[in-house]
């Protein structure tokens, strides 16, 4: 019997606890989307976002052998860590503003439906641009995204000559970048 996405996203959970770098892979492209909504909708900036959102994934790695399926489903349990990280950065952001509170008030509460569906289509994008990668360039790129390796942690991990693996992410990055700016 197919297992539910709840279920898989338990699983994955449970697999990045024991330090599995394929199920925070399919964790996050499972969940990025959502979450980046989420982020926009309280930082209201890309970049921020974007950070924010790094941020999430960094601490989701860290503290994902604290998650209970008892207590919250993974959305809610992965919403919380953001929405947390997401509200610290306006604090910091917002900290000349005597009241703290007066910057999250001026947060609309209605998501911006426009900007979600742009990153929507970004993100499917950006999963069609991936798969046209070779095999070397999407590993290393993911392996440096994913798991924050230097090109020289790189190139020790994956037993490569550190030319070879800047090669690879250079001619990745460019590709990438070729095949966003193209469209689907």
């Amino acid at each position: 019997m197919p297992h539910e996405p709840q279920e898989d996203l338990i699983d994955n959970l449970a697999a990045c606890a024991n330090g599995e770098a394929r199920a925070f892979e399919r964790l996050y492209r499972a969940t990025s989307p959502h979450l980046y909504a989420q982020l926009l909708r309280i930082v209201r900036e890309e970049g921020a976002a974007q950070d924010c959102l790094q941020q999430v994934y960094l601490r989701v790695w860290q503290t994902a052998g604290r998650y209970d399926a008892n207590l919250a489903r993974p959305m809610t349990w992965l919403s919380t860590i953001a929405r947390n990280i997401g509200i610290d950065w306006l604090r910091r952001r917002y900290r000349h503003v005597e009241d703290g509170d007066e910057a999250l008030d001026r947060l609309g509460s209605d998501p911006d439906m426009a900007a979600i569906s742009e990153l929507a289509q970004q993100t499917r994008r950006l999963h069609v641009c991936l798969e046209e990668l070779s095999p070397d360039q999407r590993r290393v790129l993911e392996k440096a995204y994913f798991e924050g390796l230097t090109h020289g942690e790189l190139a020790g991990a994956l037993s490569q000559p550190l030319g070879t693996v800047k090669s690879w992410i250079r001619r990745g990055l460019e590709r990438l970048k070729a095949c966003m700016s193209r469209g689907i």
